[in-house]
């Protein structure tokens, strides 16, 4: 088995397990926790009703259910996901809110979703994780209908972000086996170099790219700080593994570590992120 297929099993195993139930179980505060941002996404793309829209790496359907409210009931918004668990609670949700969504459940870096389907392709924080990066936007490229829009949002550096990395941080003396944050592999920091993905997007097809810096205040609610600390990144897979003690270490160690972000009820930080715009280039001038 060569390393793409081993890294691609991977990153399917890890979101159609432990990762993946751990968006389901906190679903209701991811969502808050992410408003900010689907609500700048959705803000941002032009596609109005009757549009056919794809969400990449939908997770549990928020922006997927979302855009397809704004499309209406002529349009079609479609949400791709490599986690079955967090594809279940996305259709559950478009069941219960009445939208014209529908979801897959396939890597969207190799899979036929026809040829100029889309109108516009959108995603919130779903497009770090790529093994591939040219080969998976060369490959939404060509599902995408000429001139259609890309947009989405994407993590900017971790020195711009330190909140996400309080955690690791602080619990590293616990835990030795914390993997590093790598540049330019798949993760959360994937995309932090502006100047990578215009490289990416010019290579795999789209024009016109425009990437934006934003700030945007996130909230999560105190009570809620434990268990999103312990349920994801880093720290939270590493605890999957330790004994008891370690982990009431860890907890009490980073709760102390994340003061600094506590106002009262609220945990309150800034996000750093771009959002990134393009077009898909017409038949003439795209890459074969």
């Amino acid at each position: 088995m060569d390393a793409t297929r081993r890294t691609d099993d991977e990153q399917a195993a890890r979101w159609s397990g432990p990762a993946g139930n751990a968006w389901v179980d906190a679903q209701a505060v991811m969502d808050e926790l992410l408003r900010p941002f689907e609500e700048l996404l959705v803000e941002a793309m032009s596609v109005g009703p009757g549009g056919h829209v794809l969400d990449v790496g939908c997770g549990t359907g928020s922006t997927t259910v979302a855009v397809a409210r704004q499309l209406g009931p002529a349009g079609r918004c479609v949400g791709v996901d490599i986690s079955e668990p967090m594809l279940s609670a996305a259709r559950a949700r478009a069941e219960e809110a009445g939208t014209p969504a529908s979801f897959i459940h396939a890597d969207a870096e190799d899979h036929a979703f026809g040829s100029a389907v889309f109108d516009a392709v959108i995603s919130r924080f779903g497009v770090m994780f790529f093994n591939d990066s040219v080969r998976a936007f060369s490959n939404l490229r060509s599902a995408a209908k000429d001139e259609a829009e890309l947009r989405f949002i994407t993590w900017r550096g971790p020195a711009e972000n330190p909140f996400m990395t309080t955690a690791e941080r602080a619990a590293a003396p616990f835990l030795p086996n914390l993997p590093a944050r790598k540049p330019d592999e798949p993760g959360q920091f994937a995309f932090a170099d502006p100047d990578r993905i215009h490289r990416i997007l010019t290579e795999s097809g789209w024009t016109g790219i425009d990437i934006q810096p934003i700030d945007v205040a996130c909230t999560l609610p105190e009570k809620e700080l434990v268990g999103y600390f312990t349920r994801f990144g880093p720290v939270g897979v590493a605890l999957r593994e330790v004994d008891e003690q370690t982990r009431a270490q860890v907890v009490e160690t980073v709760r102390v570590a994340f003061e600094t972000y506590v106002q009262g009820s609220d945990v309150r930080f800034t996000a750093a992120c771009w959002m990134v715009g393009a077009r898909a280039s017409s038949a003439s001038t795209a890459p074969e």
